[in-house]
């Protein structure tokens, strides 16, 4: 690839150096410009340590099991490097303005499901209607507030780039930098699994994750949720969240949000596989030359199995309102899916509601996300 090549003759003929994939480097770099206190504003003792740990078992694994082309270790560099920058923005914020961290805001609705089970589809429609909110693409991935606000511009730009080292990237996922969309980026930046996983061979940080717990990541979560909703002049309205992490980590979101309204996808057979095993292959591709298909496909079943047994597991014990919605179902007619989770989430849907979800779905109606099924047979045969 175009870009691999680029970066590796950038390196060989020394006009710039590789950089290390090393916690403590990565944290000189990371951390460069603030002050010592903006790693711990608004933190607790455990959420301290559990970055710093998260942050070295995933350079550990990133270096010994990821096998990363120079793309890819450029890439990895850059989002953890940034996620660090991230942290210590963030921390600045809540030591100049604490009560940011800590803004009422309304019980959110949250949308939990697989990968590929059509949560985005559930999360913007539920979004549309404007007595809701959501989470701008460019809040997500650019969390930290600022005055003038340009992060969709940061986010057009982003965007744009990823969109050529990436072609198959529309197809993924239907994107805009001012768009609704999930929350993902702000769980990168505080290192949970949910972005990397996607892109990287990194098993050990995987198993070691599933296996920590989360509360740190979504004490973090909760507290950028509170600081978009203020700065966004929104706490009053149910924020939509939506991310398929959740449906892994779903206790630990709770404990955040106790009050939490549920809508909660499902989708049968082999396509919920395929389509998990596509999008990963496809990150996977331009950022390793070792990336093994059935490899892929036995995590990915694995994966999916072990979420089913956790959301699950959960919502045994959840007493709150939850909405079941089918990924055929909601295909074939989603006005029906639709009024069926109003009901079952006790609000009610108004005509308002509805022709702001027509708007929505004649926006995806073209949407380059419908030629995702043709990417597992590319990369099969690349």
């Amino acid at each position: 690839m175009w870009a691999d090549r680029a970066v590796r003759a950038l390196w060989e003929t020394g006009l710039t150096p590789k950089p290390p994939v090393d916690p403590e480097y990565l944290w000189k770099i990371g951390s460069r410009g603030f002050e010592t206190e903006d790693e711990r504003s608004g933190r607790d003792e455990i959420e301290v340590e559990d970055f710093r740990e998260r942050l070295a078992k995933l350079c550990v694994s990133l270096s010994e099991e990821a096998r990363l082309n120079a793309l890819g270790h450029t890439m990895a560099y850059g989002q953890l490097s940034s996620a660090i920058r991230t942290r210590h923005a963030l921390g600045r914020v809540w030591r100049e303005t604490p009560s940011l961290a800590t803004t009422e805001i309304a019980p959110p609705i949250i949308v939990v499901g697989q990968m590929r089970a059509g949560t985005t589809r559930m999360h913007r429609l539920l979004a549309a209607d404007p007595r809701h909110t959501g989470t701008r693409f460019c809040n997500s991935h650019y969390p930290v507030p600022a005055k003038p606000d340009l992060r969709r511009f940061k986010a057009g730009a982003a965007l744009a780039v990823a969109r050529q080292i990436n072609p198959w990237l529309d197809t993924l996922h239907p994107f805009g930098a001012t768009r609704t969309d999930e929350e993902i980026g702000w769980l990168a930046g505080a290192l949970s699994p949910a972005t990397f996983e996607a892109q990287w061979r990194i098993p050990s940080f995987v198993g070691w994750n599933e296996a920590h717990g989360a509360d740190p990541v979504y004490a973090e979560f909760a507290r950028i949720l509170r600081t978009d909703a203020s700065v966004m002049g929104d706490a009053a309205r149910p924020r939509i969240l939506k991310c398929p992490q959740f449906s892994e980590d779903l206790p630990a979101l709770l404990r955040q949000f106790p009050d939490a309204r549920l809508v909660v996808t499902h989708r049968e057979g082999r396509a919920l596989l395929d389509s998990s095993v596509s999008l990963v292959a496809s990150q996977m591709a331009f950022q390793t030359d070792y990336a093994d298909l059935v490899a892929i496909e036995a995590e990915w079943r694995r994966k999916l199995a072990l979420r089913d047994e956790r959301i699950e597991a959960t919502l045994a014990g959840f007493d709150g309102p939850v909405a079941r919605i089918d990924f055929d179902a909601l295909g074939a007619n989603w006005r029906r899916e639709i009024a069926q989770t109003y009901d079952a989430i006790g609000i009610q849907l108004t005509a308002e509601a509805l022709e702001a979800m027509e708007a929505e779905q004649a926006l995806s109606a073209n949407s380059a996300h419908l030629q995702h099924r043709l990417q597992i047979a590319q990369f099969a045969t690349s």
